[in-house]
């Protein structure tokens, strides 16, 4: 492995190492021995910029929530919001690696606070109370960051032939009797564990009892 060339290092190169480590062999085996590793130098070195994993958590993180575009304008509030939520999403199925960093340390981190002010921004320009603005932002992170990570799990479990395996043979081993509508709605439950149509169902619901609380 080539050293880092002296006078070089930097807290960017730092965080583009961790999140290519983070994407290749997932948060679980990170260590920042391994970064350090990487850019060939010692451990203590990076201890220069981040006192610990965790410091180095939120600065990937940051780095990834800050590519999220901004809230956009003269649209609807539903509109602006579906797409705050839908940006959120994707970024997420881009580098699956950032649910793992959001549900694990979800209040850190200056980039996280952006994005919630947007979205919080948009509830309160749209005339919402404090309280309904504050719970509706809570709901909507816990389903786009939920419903993202189950579709990633689901995702990569498709790809391991063995896991794929196993989820089939439950399946086929349940009593129609037991759970009969399970067994009848096997095929419908398959097609509903990701996918565009399948957010955007769930997202349509929240905003459709969103809008019966709208200010009059």
């Amino acid at each position: 492995m080539a050293r880092t060339p002296r006078n070089t290092l930097n807290p960017e190169l730092i965080v583009r190492t961790a999140l290519e480590l983070m994407e290749s062999r997932g948060t679980d085996a990170f260590s920042l021995r391994g970064v350090a590793a990487e850019l060939g130098v010692g451990p203590m070195a990076l201890y220069t910029y981040f006192r610990n994993k965790d410091e180095l958590y939120d600065a990937v993180r940051d780095h990834l929530m800050g590519l999220l575009p901004a809230v956009p304008d003269e649209v609807p509030w539903p509109d602006q919001v579906r797409a705050v939520c839908r940006s959120l999403r994707l970024l997420m199925l881009q580098h699956p690696c950032l649910a793992q960093l959001l549900a694990g340390r979800p209040l850190s981190g200056h980039e996280t606070a952006r994005v919630a002010e947007g979205l919080l921004g948009v509830l309160r320009a749209a005339g919402f109370d404090a309280e309904t603005a504050a719970r509706t932002h809570t709901t909507l992170f816990t389903y786009v960051l939920g419903s993202t990570s189950w579709e990633i799990q689901m995702a990569a479990e498709r790809r391991d032939p063995e896991a794929w395996r196993r989820l089939r043979a439950t399946m086929e081993s349940l009593s129609a009797r037991e759970f009969p509508s399970v067994v009848e709605l096997a095929p419908e439950l398959a097609r509903t564990t990701g996918g565009d149509e399948q957010f955007d169902y769930g997202l349509d619901l929240l905003l459709a009892g969103l809008q019966l609380r709208t200010p009059s």
